[in-house]
């Protein structure tokens, strides 16, 4: 239980180093618990094995109690000292916008955490493999110092004594792009680019996942669609192709796209899309099922009319307690009775608000929105006005299961 509490620490001395970055001994201290490195123990002796349990167990409750900063590195222990992530991903651009994004996947945590970067206006990086993380920013830095995408790689691995065990994909807001794959990278690996985009990938079944991203990409072009629908059904086509070859690993995918159109980004940075899918059976799939949500893209959802026998008894105990059509004798049952519509619905909006409950002009609810506490609150108001009974004899004749 105690291990299920504890982060990895990054960072410098992060053997010593323990809750955001503090020292082990100032943590301590803030326990009551002084000596030069160790805590101090009852007069009664323990052994080590058991010093050590304690030990571990104030840093634990310390972590959990102590009122000082959060812990400053919640990544995946299993990361370790050296981030690697074996994938396949396409960083791309689209001149008609000046959007520029990246999309990948892979069968580590949390790959947006790493190998994905973009600047507005800029361009866009993928450092993946054995993955150096700086190559973000910098590449990225050299491209608005006006080094082309080929300059700004040839640069950056030059002074990287890692870089046979890197991969890295480039594109500029201008489409040109540069890429790199060293001599490290497990089978399959290779990329593969093309005006405003490239895309890459490492310990893939095969070539073929490359050049499904690629060539979904370029069909694509002109389309008129979002960069980041035409990335994530890129990494789609990459997927069906096979992907990543390993199995039994958790799995992660991301998108994230900046956009330097006036109004379009509500950031300073730029960024539009950021999908962060950390841990998921089927997270490309996830990063579309998000996508798509958000977006309100059509199809997301099933569309249809509600048309039944309940919708009928809404109207009826609307009726009832005088929200709908109450100057009326009575609710037929019919076909138009039993379709919701907007008369219903508004009716059921004004029976919220004298309930205290959120409507579409308190607090965004979707109009004429019924759940089990509503139909409770209406049983309740028909039992306060003494015409529960009345309505349920009505109802009873139609709710009654003949087969």
């Amino acid at each position: 239980m105690l291990s299920s509490m504890l982060l990895r620490a990054s960072g410098p001395d992060s053997s010593t180093r323990i809750h955001g970055g503090l020292p082990r001994r100032v943590l301590l201290h803030k326990l009551g618990v002084h000596g030069s490195s160790s805590p101090t123990y009852p007069q009664r002796s323990m052994s080590a094995s058991a010093r050590a349990l304690a030990e571990s167990a104030m840093v634990v409750v310390a972590t959990a109690f102590v009122g000082i900063a959060p812990l400053a590195a919640q990544e995946p222990v299993a990361w370790g000292e050296d981030l690697v992530f074996h994938t396949f991903s396409i960083a791309g651009v689209d001149p008609a916008t000046g959007e520029a994004g990246v999309a990948v996947t892979t069968r580590n945590a949390c790959v947006g955490n790493g190998v994905p970067w973009v600047r507005v206006g800029v361009g866009a990086v993928a450092t993946q493999a054995s993955t150096r993380t700086a190559y973000g920013a910098e590449l990225l830095e050299m491209l608005e110092q006006g080094l082309s995408p080929q300059e700004a790689l040839d640069a950056a691995t030059a002074a990287d004594d890692g870089r046979d065990n890197r991969q890295v994909g480039v594109v500029s807001v201008d489409g040109r792009a540069a890429q790199f794959t060293g001599s490290g990278p497990g089978d399959w690996a290779g990329h593969r680019s093309g005006p405003n985009y490239a895309a890459q990938g490492n310990v893939l079944v095969g070539g073929e996942v490359v050049d499904a991203v690629a060539e979904t990409f370029e069909a694509s072009e002109g389309s008129g669609r979002h960069l980041a629908d035409r990335l994530v059904e890129a990494l789609e086509a990459g997927q069906a192709a096979g992907g990543d070859r390993r199995v039994g690993r958790m799995q992660s995918a991301s998108v994230i796209v900046a956009d330097p159109r006036e109004g379009m980004a509500r950031r300073a940075d730029g960024q539009t899309v950021h999908i962060n899918v950390c841990q998921h059976p089927t997270p490309v799939a996830e990063v579309r099922r998000i996508y798509n949500t958000v977006s309100g893209t059509l199809g997301f959802r099933e569309l249809s009319l509600a048309a039944g026998n309940d919708v009928w008894q809404v109207r009826l105990i609307m009726h009832a307690l005088g929200y709908y059509r109450s100057n009326d004798e009575g609710v037929e049952r019919n076909a138009e009775s039993m379709s919701y519509d907007e008369e219903i619905a508004q009716a059921v909006d004004a029976f919220r608000d004298d309930q205290g409950l959120s409507n579409p002009r308190s607090g965004g609810t979707p109009s004429g929105f019924v759940d089990a506490q509503l139909v409770d609150l209406m049983w309740t108001a028909l039992e306060d006005a003494g015409k529960a009974l009345e309505v349920r004899e009505a109802i009873r004749a139609t709710t009654r299961i003949r087969r």
